[in-house]
């Protein structure tokens, strides 16, 4: 397309501009002769048909005089620049305005035949070969008594007519140099704003396709053609990105994987080849099965992401009261909270808030969120647990006063296995999956979920859910 829609194009263009010139040389050539013939036949018929009307008539009639009538269409050969003829049915002449006829030496044309027009009043020709050149030649009828007595033919040379036509044609051929002139102005328009367009749209396609990923496409343009840049340009972008975020990905899955791996193999080398001793064999036992534990739940954790991305997330929705759910949540964590002297304010709307939703997914939600208050919270602190009903929406905010979010990472903490700089001393058993999987559970439910945060101070998560709006109780699970 790069070279050959170009081509194409100037291919049309001349063949337009060949085309444009055989069209006004031939066919716009014929048909102004033919308008010029026609034109200048009405009005030597008109004359013609006016003389057979009165003088030669008159002279048939013997109401005037041969060298009279002379006299007249002389004058009027004159005026008209054209020859005119009396002349009998049988092709003699009678009178002729371009010379005086001897009488003694008749003048006839051989073969003559008023019929030859084929009902018009004009033909073309050297009539019947009396001329050495093409003339003209107007037929208008003498009648006298019902009868034709003879014709008067009115002779016009052709080349009056061919330079006519030949200077209204120069018109036409400036006429149509201007609009090849202009065609070519809108060549260059289709060339600057549609062809380079779509020539850097081309070879940036061409750039995406080997993997070159930040090849710069920029196209000034509001039109369609600027959209498509602008959407390409877009996606190579989201490709690149998504590049960039699979091997971080790929990355982050190897250490995270390996640290455990490599711990496991070295505390098992160890007692195998004696430098643990056996009766320490129990405690590093213990670290083996955390570490698969840790293992196991990094598989999960991948694997409902996976299950999320390539099917979808299966919703079993339920009515149930979310305040009942955060209270089971927070019991689960007890044992935790005590060693962590880690205090628990529930503040919850009314007795029961039913919500309709997937209970086993939102207290997985409640489960991570609640997980990660108690890690980066401070000892002797507090997390709040708040619900709120406004209109038809739940809000459930999971409020901590611990170490923070640095406001550059808020963004990034939705992404798999990112930990911040500041987490990453505390949340040693962490995946870096949790926030991921808890963002796609309510973007599931279509709802959204936000994050407010100060280093030092503390993090607050809020979800929201659609509240069911039911006062029998007997509904609620």
């Amino acid at each position: 397309m790069r070279r050959t829609l170009y081509l194409k194009l100037i291919l049309a263009y001349i063949i337009f501009g060949i085309f444009g010139f055989i069209m006004v040389s031939t066919f716009a050539s014929s048909m102004t002769l033919e308008h010029l013939i026609r034109e200048q036949a009405e009005k030597m018929y008109e004359e013609a048909t006016l003389i057979a009307n009165t003088y030669a008539t008159d002279l048939y009639n013997n109401q005037t005089s041969l060298d009279a009538v002379q006299k007249q269409l002389d004058a009027l050969d004159t005026y008209m620049d054209a020859t005119i003829w009396i002349m009998n049915p049988s092709g003699r002449l009678i009178l002729d305005s371009s010379t005086i006829l001897d009488i003694n030496e008749e003048k006839i044309v051989e073969n003559f035949d008023p019929t030859i027009t084929l009902g018009s009043y004009y033909t073309t020709g050297d009539f019947f070969g009396y001329f050495k050149e093409d003339m003209l030649s107007v037929y208008a009828p003498i009648t006298t008594d019902f009868s034709i007595k003879g014709y008067v033919v009115i002779h016009s040379s052709m080349k009056d007519l061919k330079a006519s036509k030949e200077s209204l044609l120069s018109i036409s051929y400036l006429l149509l140099i201007l609009l090849f002139l202009l065609s070519l102005i809108i060549l260059l328009f289709f060339t600057e704003f549609v062809y380079v367009p779509i020539k850097r749209i081309t070879e940036a396609t061409e750039h995406y396709a080997t993997g070159d990923m930040n090849y710069d496409l920029s196209i000034d343009s509001d039109d369609e053609l600027g959209y498509l840049g602008g959407a390409l340009s877009y996606m190579a972008h989201k490709v690149a990105t998504a590049e960039e975020d699979q091997k971080k990905f790929i990355a982050n899955v190897s250490h995270d994987f390996r640290s455990p791996l490599t711990s496991i193999k070295g505390y098992l080398e160890a007692m195998i080849d004696g430098t643990i001793p056996e009766e320490m064999h129990e405690k590093y036992l213990k670290v083996v099965l955390n570490e698969t534990e840790r293992l196991t739940k990094l598989t999960n954790g991948l694997l409902t992401l996976n299950n999320l991305n390539m099917t979808g997330m299966v919703l079993e929705k339920s009515i149930f009261d979310i305040n009942q759910v955060i209270k089971s949540v927070v019991e689960s964590f007890e044992g935790t909270l005590f060693k962590k002297k880690i205090s628990v304010d529930l503040v919850l709307t009314g007795e029961r808030l039913s919500v309709e939703a997937d209970m086993s997914k939102i207290q997985q939600v409640l489960y991570n969120l609640m997980d990660n208050a108690i890690k980066f919270s401070y000892d002797d602190s507090t997390i709040k647990i708040e619900t709120t009903q406004k209109h038809n929406k739940v809000f459930v905010s999971v409020k901590d006063s611990g170490i923070g979010i640095p406001k550059e990472s808020l963004k990034l903490i939705w992404d798999r296995f990112y930990k911040t700089d500041l987490s990453r001393g505390k949340d040693k058993k962490g995946t870096g999956l949790g926030l991921a999987i808890t963002k796609e559970i309510i973007r599931a439910h279509k709802e959204n979920i936000n994050v407010i945060s100060t280093e030092g101070v503390g993090t607050e998560f809020i979800f929201s859910l659609p509240v069911y709006d039911d006062d029998d109780d007997d509904d609620l699970a």
